[in-house]
């Protein structure tokens, strides 16, 4: 839990009544938890979570077994083992979740790689399919294709008969684009905006903000869109609009955490019949970077913090039927 806001020494383990799940609610107990640049924000008060979410409880992507069904849920039993997202308090041992807000974990993944799935692929699923609207045959630019969401939208642009292409700042991150079959572009190269080198792109997918933004409509093909899904570089920017008026393109932001739960339902349930198949045939994979017991917290923090990531953190509770 957080005790205040502010930084790592606001966080504590502490002890707290098991909720009980209402109408439309299961009670999962969790055995991994993922890590979000969301929860560094909530820690330091400056995310509130959605409205009857606890405030001072982080994690929003949770794996575990179902533990117990409010009234009228029929599609999970006891036992079951699921993935998906919570509105917040994902960093305990049980936590309620919305029945369709859930997807059945595939036989094939362990607990640690199908807890790192979630937020990243549902968050670059929906970003992709329906918003992005993408179609066979697309070019699409992934800014900042390194991180959990890009590597995820490079792997199901080509499961989906696209073509990836991925920036990063860091050779290393090109080099892990390029481990997953996309090929990679520095992020200076799209700044200058070369259009007869880079081509154009039909979606783009926008994790970076800031200057990007101003250089795309340079890159866009007739009727492109772009999507943006993050802003870690900043999200103010002076933007000429005749070139969108031109391209007929559209600019469209996203995003999963506050929205409604029949919409975030909408979106689980999507990825639970397109993405999870493909997971189970091992056609995309989630990388993890470490996972941590629930008591070395701060120490999971801390390497979310880090740079030079190549997966999810996570957080790891016990298995045992007490506690």
């Amino acid at each position: 839990m957080f005790e205040g806001a502010g930084g790592n020494e606001v966080v504590r383990v502490a002890e707290r009544a098991v909720p009980e799940p209402g109408p439309g609610e299961v009670l999962v107990r969790v055995r991994r938890v993922g890590l979000n640049p969301a929860d560094i924000a909530q820690r330091e008060g400056r995310y509130p979570p959605p409205a009857g979410a606890p405030a001072d409880i982080g994690g929003i992507e949770v794996c575990g077994t179902v533990e117990r069904c409010g009234p009228g849920v029929v599609r999970w039993r006891t036992g079951d083992r699921v993935f998906g997202l919570v509105d917040g308090g994902g960093f305990a041992e049980r936590v309620v979740a919305e029945d369709r807000c859930l997807a059945p974990v595939p036989d094939e993944l362990g607990d640690d790689e199908a807890a790192a799935i979630p937020e990243a692929f549902i968050t670059a699923h929906d970003a992709l399919a329906t918003v992005g609207r993408l179609r066979p045959g697309d070019r699409v630019l992934v800014n900042g294709a390194n991180g959990g969401v890009g590597a995820a939208a490079l792997q199901l642009v080509a499961a989906f008969g696209g073509t990836a292409v991925g920036t990063s700042r860091s050779a290393t991150g090109l080099e892990h684009i390029r481990a997953l079959g996309a090929e990679a572009l520095a992020q200076e190269e799209l700044l200058a905006g070369d259009v007869d080198r880079l081509g154009r792109f039909d979606l783009v997918i926008e994790l970076v903000g800031g200057p990007n933004l101003a250089r795309l409509p340079s890159v866009l093909a007739p009727r492109g869109r772009i999507v943006v899904v993050g802003v870690a570089a900043g999200d103010a920017v002076e933007l000429a609009l005749r070139p969108f008026i031109r391209l007929r393109a559209s600019l469209t932001g996203t995003n999963l955490r506050n929205r409604p739960p029949e919409e975030k339902a909408l979106a689980v349930q999507a990825f639970a019949h397109e993405v999870v198949p493909l997971l189970a045939r091992r056609r995309l994979v989630a990388h993890v970077e470490a996972c941590f017991p629930h008591t070395e917290a701060v120490a999971a923090f801390e390497r979310l913090a880090s740079s030079g990531k190549r997966g999810k953190v996570l957080l790891g509770f016990p298995d045992g039927a007490d506690g």
